[in-house]
């Protein structure tokens, strides 16, 4: 006898108790009490590509007479609740399961059953025989990781990088006059503009959006009919490439049945290359945020080039102290994705003959590194790139102190004099233009010509 907040539900293994207002029975319930390992559940987007391949399947089932239409469509209705958000507090499996997911699946399965139940007459909803009807957990799982992390990427990631690369190639169009001194090996080097320095940043943000897509190509590919092992045991053969179609309408996005099931449920290596992917776009990030940060730096003692927006006090003992919050921030996320690529490709490989016996920590992973990066970007744009100040006088400055300008006169007077130069312009703290007068004897017009930072910043003249 249950418990009085509790009922009995049994499956192949026998009785338990589960919850009196729990839509699970009793699979999930054997998770939930054999998994308390981390207390977070399987992100909400793996739930909705779960509840979107189960509506998938469900309205397949029915088109095809497999299932009795009035029981798919009930099916069909839950699960899309499911993908909405609706009962998301019914689902509690930790990350941390059965490497295949089933777990994940039953739970989806059990929930669905539940709601689909109290539409139909007859004969309740049965969570294997009918939610889990031409499938299995070896395929959905897979299926859903796939689903979900596209999603994830189409809606989330790329609009937020499209975002921040345009908020840079404004700043970069806006500054594209003011020039600063470069640097290599954090020392100065030639000058180049702002809007130079920024189109850096837009241009690896577009090489990584580029890549990106490129990986969806092959992300997209579903292994759903595979079922077990990949050799299709109790699915219809026309049943993957129907459902890879009714999701794409379902999600407003491309999905293909993949070519070779076993592929998809052996490896997850399209999954690979896609973390790889944010992995560089996590890189590309860092050295932004870094660049912000090395510029900000100061604002008396630093480089001090450019000020970002005050977002709160930087210090609890030191009164007036600013930090560049978000850069940090930025940088600790970019952190936090690499670290997932780390454990994604020693998830990767991690499959045994027919299947991959770590999908749980995958689809967490990528969809945990996508919803970082996605919001981080958008950040960085909108609190810090969009407001940056450059401290003109600060740059100007530096600039005109710059003994490096004297490069562009190595085609006219050589090398070892013209370092002899900016040795002199370094050592007496005076601009290059002047020692260069007093060194070489040519016309200061002439010189003026030679040593113009913006003028340089294009490429420079000779002769």
């Amino acid at each position: 006898m249950a418990r009085k907040d509790h009922r009995i539900e049994h499956d192949s293994m026998g009785e338990l108790e589960v919850p009196a207002d729990a839509l699970w029975g009793a699979q999930t319930q054997r998770a939930v009490q054999n998994f308390p390992i981390s207390g977070r559940p399987m992100p909400r987007g793996f739930i909705r590509g779960l509840g979107l391949v189960k509506a998938a399947a469900a309205e397949v089932n029915g088109a095809l007479g497999l299932l009795p239409k009035g029981r798919a469509a009930a099916i069909r209705k839950a699960a899309l609740e499911v993908a909405d958000g609706r009962h998301d507090g019914q689902f509690p499996v930790d990350i941390y399961q059965t490497g295949s997911g089933t777990s994940s699946n039953m739970n989806a399965n059990e929930v669905i059953a539940a709601l689909a139940s109290r539409s139909v007459r007859g004969k309740p909803i049965h969570p294997n025989d009918d939610v889990n009807h031409g499938q299995s957990s070896n395929d959905v799982v897979p299926t859903a990781l796939r689903v979900s992390a596209q999603l994830a990427v189409v809606e989330d990631l790329v609009p937020s990088l499209r975002h921040l690369r345009k908020v840079i190639d404004r700043r970069a169009r806006s500054l594209s006059k003011v020039t600063k001194t470069g640097r290599t090996h954090l020392m100065d080097a030639m000058p180049l503009t702002f809007g130079q320095e920024l189109s850096t940043w837009s241009a690896q943000l577009e090489s990584a959006q580029a890549r990106i897509e490129d990986s969806l190509k092959r992300l997209r590919r579903l292994p759903l009919g595979g079922t077990a092992i990949g050799t299709g045991i109790n699915a219809d053969p026309r049943f993957g490439e129907q459902v890879a179609k009714a999701l794409s309408k379902l999600a407003g996005t491309r999905f293909e049945s993949a070519g070779n099931k076993f592929e998809g449920l052996a490896s997850q290596d399209d999954a690979v290359e896609l973390s790889g992917q944010l992995n560089a776009l996590a890189v590309a990030l860092m050295k932004i945020a870094n660049d912000l940060r090395w510029m900000n730096s100061g604002p008396l003692a630093g480089l001090g080039e450019v000020e970002l927006p005050a977002l709160q006090p930087g210090s609890s003992i030191m009164p007036g102290k600013v930090n560049p919050v978000m850069p940090e921030a930025a940088c600790m996320v970019c952190a936090q994705v690499m670290g997932h690529h780390a454990a994604i490709t020693v998830a990767g490989q991690s499959g045994n003959f027919q299947l991959n016996v770590m999908l749980p920590l995958i689809a967490s992973n990528l969809l945990d590194g996508i919803g970082l990066l996605s919001n981080t970007m958008r950040l960085l744009a909108d609190t810090n790139i969009a407001g940056m100040k450059v401290r003109k006088d600060v740059v100007a400055r530096a600039l005109d102190r710059n003994p490096i300008l004297v490069t562009a006169l190595n085609p006219v007077i050589g090398y070892e004099k013209a370092a002899g130069i900016a040795k002199q312009a370094y050592r007496e703290g005076r601009p290059v233009l002047e020692v260069a007068v007093e060194a070489t004897g040519m016309p200061e017009q002439e010189l003026r010509r030679l040593l113009d930072p913006a003028v340089l910043a294009r490429g420079g003249i000779v002769g």
